[in-house]
This record gives C-alpha cells, sequence and structure tokens, in this order.
C-alpha cells in the first residue's frame, strides 16, 4: 500500500487498537511495524482487563495484530524515516517506499533505559528485572524489593511501592546531589545504598543480587527507575508541541498542534499502560474518521 487515509506509525498496543477501529469505519489504513514494541517485553500481565490469569505480552500483540488485520489493515515492517507534510497531505518513508496519507497517527512509544548489567534482557524475560510498578506492583508484596536509580525518579518509585512491601531498598547508582529525599525515604522506611553501577550484578534463576563495600545482598526483584526516551522525533520534525519531559502533548481528542496529525500511547504525556494507550488509540481514531469525514463535506 503506498496510499492510505490514515498512516499509523506503530505496532504496539495504541498502534494497533487504532487499525481496527479505523478499518472498521472502513478507511483504508496503512500501520508502519517498526518491531519490538515495549510491550513485546512484558513476562506476564497481570492487569490486562479480561485476563485473570495473565497473557503475555507476545500475546497481546499478536491477539491485536489479528483482529487489525481481520478488518482488513495493512501491516508492513518497517521503520517510518522521514515525514513530510504538504497542506493536506502527509508525505512518508518507509522503508524504500514512499507513502501518502490524509492523516497520520504516531503510536511510536518510548525506549526504556535498562541498566548496562549483563544480562538484563533476558532478566527481564524471567521478570526478575522490571519497568513498571503501576503493572505489575501487586507481585511485588511482602517481598525484598530494590529500585535502581540515578535520580529522584527513582526515590519516587521506592515510595511507591512501599504500597505493596516494608522490603524496600534504594539502589542510587547517579550523582550524590541527584538525590534530594533522602529524609523522606527514611522517614517511609526505604534503605538507600549509594555505589556506582559498576558494582551492581545480576546472578541466580530466582533472586538479584547487588554488591557493594564488599557485602552482599540479596532481592526477590527489582525495578530499574532509569527512565525512558520518548521516540518523538517525527513529530519533532512538523513542529509538534511538546512537554518538557519530551513527550507529545495533546488535546482531549489526542489531536497535536500540528493539524491532521494525533498521537496515543507512551509517546503522549500522560500514564504509560495498555489500557491507556488503547483508550487513547479509541479517541483518536474515531476523532480521524470524523475529520476525514468534515473534510469530505459529510458535515453532519
Amino acid at each position: 500500500m503506498t496510499e492510505a487515509d490514515v498512516l499509523v506509525v506503530g505496532a504496539g498496543p495504541a498502534g494497533l487498537t487504532a487499525a481496527t477501529y479505523l478499518a472498521r469505519f472502513h478507511r483504508s489504513v496503512l500501520v508502519a511495524d517498526g518491531g519490538d514494541p515495549r510491550a513485546s517485553w512484558i513476562p506476564v500481565s497481570h492487569n490486562m482487563p479480561g485476563f485473570p490469569a495473565g497473557i503475555t505480552g507476545d500475546a497481546i500483540l499478536a491477539r491485536m495484530r489479528e483482529q487489525a488485520e481481520e478488518y482488513g489493515a495493512t501491516i508492513e515492517p518497517g521503520r517510518v524515516t522521514e515525514l513530510l507534510q504538504q497542506r493536506s497531505q502527509f508525505t512518508a518513508r518507509l522503508s524504500d517506499a514512499e507513502v501518502t496519507a490524509r492523516a497520520v497517527l504516531l503510536a511510536t512509544g518510548v525506549v526504556d533505559h535498562h541498566p548496562p548489567l549483563p544480562g538484563v534482557e533476558r532478566a527481564i524475560e524471567r521478570a526478575l528485572v522490571r519497568i513498571c510498578p503501576i503493572c505489575d506492583g501487586y507481585e511485588a508484596t511482602d517481598k525484598a524489593v530494590a529500585i535502581l536509580g540515578d535520580s529522584d525518579m527513582g526515590a519516587r518509585e521506592a515510595a511507591f511501592l512501599r504500597t505493596y512491601s516494608d522490603r524496600v531498598t534504594l539502589i542510587h547508582t547517579g550523582p550524590p546531589d541527584a538525590l534530594t529525599e533522602r529524609a523522606a525515604l527514611a522517614d517511609l522506611g526505604v534503605d538507600v545504598v549509594e555505589t556506582p553501577i559498576e558494582t551492581v550484578r545480576l546472578e541466580g534463576d530466582r533472586v538479584t543480587a547487588f554488591c557493594w563495600n564488599g557485602q552482599d545482598r540479596a532481592f526477590d526483584l527489582i525495578y530499574s527507575a532509569l527512565g525512558t526516551t520518548p521516540n518523538a522525533a517525527l513529530a519533532r520534525s512538523l513542529g509538534a508541541r511538546l512537554a518538557e519531559d519530551g513527550r507529545l502533548e495533546v488535546d482531549l481528542r489526542q489531536r497535536t498542534s500540528v493539524p491532521g496529525l494525533w498521537a496515543a500511547g507512551d509517546v503522549v504525556r500522560g500514564l504509560n499502560q495498555i489500557a491507556v494507550a488503547t483508550a487513547e488509540a479509541a479517541v483518536a481514531s474515531t476523532d480521524i474518521h470524523n475529520a476525514l469525514r468534515r473534510a469530505d463535506g459529510l458535515t453532519l
């Protein structure tokens, strides 16, 4: 497909949900699948609505992809490396092809800053290293939990995890002045250990161990609080307004500051959750369809 009503950039939960909605609106929709969406890292999600026994990230994505294709959405592998706008049309460079679209939905997500530890990818797969306490903090209930951080973001995540356990330790690997909440953490009963990242190691099949000052302490699991980088380069190239954290600012209908450009999911300022991403995609795709209807003279 080289022409579409809507180009959706990103094949994570937001992008695939939008593809289903738009296809069911009888819109031609092309999804650019850049590969390895953030959801694919989920070992098992227990807070995905409708799956009380849990579901893997790969299974979530496979079901969503099947549903979008069932209604006629086209999903192409490749990254959009360039996005231009001229009047009411967008032109995108997707791999070696040029694609034109009347509207674009960005569902490009964010990139997690994983700790630079040997074997961290495997540890994430085994759920020893986790990246979302909102998603799976419940599984940390009454366990020995460590948060790996280099700023006050780690302190905030440690405070959040005190909801689930009274054995919470913050491993601060950044400069001393990057952590300003020591007193508040002490009041919460959170231990603070300040150590370079080089002294941290992963070992064993079920525990994560850290080493500092020649001593070891073992934890049942750790959370990485090292932040993310939004995939907002395409929006930035079009002059879209960004929040202070680099994510996209949108209105209540998921419209960016660029006419014809919508955004949904983790790349948008807000809560990084699949349920939120799919809801934003539903709002965005419905507004896109209605905007195209109005452009075609169907004003009622």
